[in-house]
This record gives structure tokens, sequence and C-alpha cells, in this order.
């Protein structure tokens, strides 16, 4: 069926009148009459019936009006979409670490939407394990995602946007609970909390041991940073995690790992094999102003294009 066609039957109900619907239109009053008769003879029904001077809608004409409206209004809000999108409006779906959820993420999607109070910006918020995350980049179920560093297998491009200093946590009442700071060595006696081998953070762990050529006694494994902090604070034993304000609110004591020192990077990832809309590129392109890595993204991109 013909799109012009349904615009101008539109046009005539609401106008009932051919000479000045074919103005409203700005085509000819005989182009008017022909795209009528074309339709009527598609549909196969009279549309229109002559009222004095004007013209009027038949049953079948004020059944089709509903009909043809409605798959108008539909198009025209689906081709509006599209020119926001392509103006650089739209949704961004973003996956991260749950410890990211407290500040950084929404502290940037905030500031995002302040600096376009006028724009239709619009997110998503998922939270995961760096496993979890980046496989839910490589199905297309998030646009940007911040988490630990893929590996070279996932063919994903990364940029470091951030860090956290990797702390030791312990009970209160420990021996270790009176310390400030501490050396990963001392640590060694005392058994520990680690993060289960599906968490980035286990890797993060194993290269500071692997540093001083240990590795901890474990005797519980978890995925989620909250978890080891919860389980730290009734006892069950002590660990290394990412500082977070959450380990000031618990019943245990933060120390200051003298030796070696660690941050954990964190990584805004994409998949450079995905379309990316310009709404995306947009918060992205942000992201790594207010870090200071648009210097980084300039070489992504180079490598995007040999991946």
């Amino acid at each position: 069926m013909n799109l012009f066609y349904l615009r101008y039957f539109v046009t005539l109900a609401h106008v009932q009148h051919y000479t000045k619907a074919a103005e409203q239109l700005c085509i000819t009053q005989p182009s008017l009459s022909h795209a009528i008769m074309q339709l009527e003879k598609e549909l196969g029904v009279p549309l229109f019936e002559k009222n004095g001077r004007n013209t009027a809608l038949t049953p079948f004409g004020r059944e089709f009006l509903r009909c043809a409206e409605h798959t108008l209004s539909v198009l025209d809000e689906g081709v509006e979409a599209l020119k926001r999108s392509a103006r650089g409006e739209g949704l961004i779906r973003l996956g991260f670490l749950r410890t990211l959820g407290v500040d950084f993420i929404p502290t940037m999607a905030a500031d995002f939407l302040k600096e376009h109070p006028t724009e239709d910006l619009r997110f998503t918020f998922h939270t995961g394990m760096s496993s979890q995350l980046i496989e839910g980049l490589k199905t297309r179920q998030f646009d940007l995602v911040f988490c630990s560093s893929p590996t070279p297998e996932d063919r994903l491009a990364a940029v470091p946007v951030g860090g956290q200093r990797l702390v030791l946590i312990v009970p209160k009442g420990h021996p270790l609970a009176d310390k400030k700071s501490i050396r990963l060595q001392e640590t060694l006696p005392h058994p520990q909390i680690g993060f289960s081998r599906d968490s980035g953070m286990r890797q993060v762990v194993e290269e500071m041991f692997h540093k001083i050529g240990a590795q901890p006694e474990l005797a519980y494994e978890t995925e989620e940073d909250q978890v080891i902090a919860g389980l730290v604070a009734r006892g069950f034993g002590i660990a290394v995690v990412p500082y977070m304000e959450l380990l000031e609110k618990l019943d245990l004591s933060v120390l200051k790992i003298q030796e070696p020192q660690w941050e954990r990077k964190f990584y805004m990832i994409h998949d450079p094999k995905a379309y990316m809309p310009p709404v995306v590129r947009r918060f992205q392109e942000y992201v790594l102003q207010k870090t200071g890595k648009w210097a980084e993204l300039s070489i992504q991109r180079t490598d995007d294009a040999v991946l």
C-alpha cells in the first residue's frame, strides 16, 4: 500500500473537501482524486461519499481511518526515534561491578545528564561479576561495561578509567587488627577468604601473592567483595579486597598493604565488532574526558580497526 496515499486519505478525511485537502498537501486535485481511487480499488470498498459540496467518510472509511492514523502514528514515532538516535540521543545500556555502583557510575551518568538537560538520554544499569559482564557485552546485552580487564581471547576493546586501592581487612580483635599497615608476607599464617575463580579479582589478588612468591591458605571462596567483607566481620578469616566505603561501616579493621602496594584497575570495555550508537559513543567519550583517558581512546580506535 502506498504510504503517500495513506497520508492523502487521512488529510482528506479531516478536511472533507478535495480542493482544500489538495492545497494543504501541495498536490493537484486530480492527483488526490487518483490516489483515493487507487486506495478504494485496492481495498475493494468505497471510502468517501459526496455530502453536498463536501465529501464524507463512509462506514468503511471511518473504520479505515482509525487503522491509517494508528499506522502513520507508529511510523512517525519510529522515524522520530531514529532521528533522535542519529542526533546522539537514546538509550545507553551499562553493565558494571557492584562496587562501581556506589559512586563512579552514578556520578558519571548523573553528570552526563546534567550537561544535556533538554535531550532524550536514558540509562539502564546492571551489575555482575567481570565474567558475567563481559559475556553480556559479547551477547549484546550491554553497550559498555566497567570491570576487570578482558582476556586477549575476548577480542574486546578496553581502556583503564580508574582504580581501587587494595587493602587487608581483618575482624576486630584479630592479632593483626591493631596494625595500621602490613606487609603481605605477614598475612600468610592466617586463613583467608578469597575470590572465586569466576571473579576478576581472583587474578588480581593472585598476582599480588605471586609478587612475594607465596600463596595464601584459602578457608573460603565467594564471588562478591561485599560478601567477603561481611564474612571477615564475622570472623571467618581475613581478606585482600578493593577499598570501599562499606568497609568503614562494618565491625572490622582496614589495613594499608605496605608491600607490595597494589591498585586494582577497572576498565571501560566495548565490543569493536558491534555497532555503537551515537549516544553510546558520546557517553564513552564523556567518561574518557572526565578520567583523562582521551588519548587512549584514539589509540584504542586504531586497535579496533586492526581487529
